[in-house]
């Protein structure tokens, strides 16, 4: 097998190819750390030559609002150039071309990891950011320490996506590590208004990672990539066919809605809109419309702090311990609790109960469920008061 294009049998499976590449690369040695490259996305030898590809791309300069520029080919211009916002995957191979966005004065937006708590983070480096420093904010620790995170409800319009991949081919044809982030990650850009059909999209691989893929593979929720770079070339796919065009609910089971919570804020706005939206389980029953997690109204006042005294002692044990605690911290001095409260509200998000601690800056918020907090935090990410950024997140004791 060379170091180049592969070519499979028709009659392999997406997983047999993720074996092939995986298996490939590391007799060969053509990963750097972490190793093996097995299940993850490889990061490749020669990734930073791949990555010093996209400026030559005009998509990426069509993204750009500074004076960084390289020479770019009369065929890719426009990709680079233009792109105002960037969303890169959080993958270290994908380290040099965080850094490129990040030069040429793009906004870079970066997955959460898993989803977990929300879709973006907005990476904002220090004023008067040196090379170096721009360098430690494009790396995995950099994008926890240098991001502020973006809310569902921010005006977000992605001019390029770039992903990563265990494998591809020249027709992009994309495989992924199995675990469908990258094309869940689109689907939700499309529901949020965030990308259009002609967004491009680009992927960086090692040329072994390059590899026949039978098109009977690809299922409609498969993203399919508009550029591939590697170490030794670009290649333009000419893909015509259609990216993701949104969620298809009727894949999401319920443990991956609870996995994800921006999953859940997402099936909230689309019942409000009106759209009749079924889960994977549930397509064999009646044809009863997904009730999403709905944020608690804010409790009138006069209601009685502890519900749970109406309850008997074993229905109070058994409410307290489904309840949910979100903590919120970085609250600055001046700020008071109805204010806090008023941003809830607006949000939708307003808990159960509220325990508020301004001279140690932070609050507490008790939700019913914790699906009804997983809602809270995605729909708090990016809330500031007063310009400071709070900090949302579960709270580490939940009792």
């Amino acid at each position: 097998m060379e170091t180049g294009e592969q070519v499979v049998s028709s009659s392999v499976s997406k997983a047999d190819i993720r074996q092939n590449v995986w298996d490939f690369m590391e007799a060969n040695n053509l990963a750097d750390f972490p190793r093996p490259v097995h299940h993850r996305i490889p990061n490749f030898k020669g990734a930073s030559s791949a990555s010093a590809r996209l400026p030559d791309l005009g998509e990426f300069q069509k993204a750009q609002t500074g004076s960084f520029k390289m020479g770019c080919s009369i065929e890719a211009w426009g990709v680079f150039d233009k792109a105002r916002e960037v969303k890169v995957d959080p993958d270290k191979p994908l380290e040099g071309i965080r850094l490129a966005a990040l030069q040429a004065r793009k906004t870079l937006l970066v997955p959460t990891p898993r989803l977990r708590t929300g879709l973006f983070n907005r990476i904002v480096p220090p004023p008067g950011a040196t090379k170096e420093m721009l360098r430690k904010c494009a790396t995995s620790q950099g994008v926890r320490d240098y991001s502020v995170p973006v809310g569902l409800d921010a005006k977000v319009q992605v001019d390029l996506v770039v992903v990563g991949s265990v494998a591809v081919s020249e027709k992009g044809w994309r495989i992924g590590k199995g675990e469908g982030y990258a094309d869940m990650e689109y689907a939700m850009m499309v529901s949020m208004g965030a990308v259009k059909e002609d967004t491009v999209v680009v992927t960086a691989v090692h040329d072994c990672q390059v590899v026949d893929i039978p098109e009977a593979l690809l299922a409609d929720h498969d993203l399919t990539v508009d550029y591939i770079l590697t170490p030794t070339r670009t290649i333009k796919t000419g893909c015509k066919r259609p990216k993701p065009q949104g969620i298809l609910w009727h894949k999401i089971s319920p443990e991956t809605l609870a996995k994800i919570p921006v999953l859940k804020n997402l099936l909230y706005r689309e019942k409000q809109e009106g759209k009749e939206v079924t889960l994977k389980e549930e397509k064999s029953r009646s044809p009863t419309r997904v009730q999403a997690a709905k944020p608690e109204r804010a409790r009138p006042q006069g209601e009685p702090q502890q519900m749970l005294e109406r309850s008997s002692p074993d229905k109070a044990d058994q409410k307290r311990s489904s309840c949910a605690t979100v903590y919120v911290g970085n609250i600055s001095h001046g700020i008071r609790v109805s204010e806090l409260k008023e941003a809830l509200r607006e949000r939708h998000a307003s808990p159960m109960r509220l325990t508020w601690q301004g001279g140690r800056h932070q609050a507490f918020l008790i939700y019913n469920n914790q699906c009804t907090a997983d809602a809270a935090i995605e729909a708090l990410q990016g809330l500031s008061l007063k310009g400071h950024p709070l900090r949302v997140e579960p709270a580490r004791n939940q009792s």
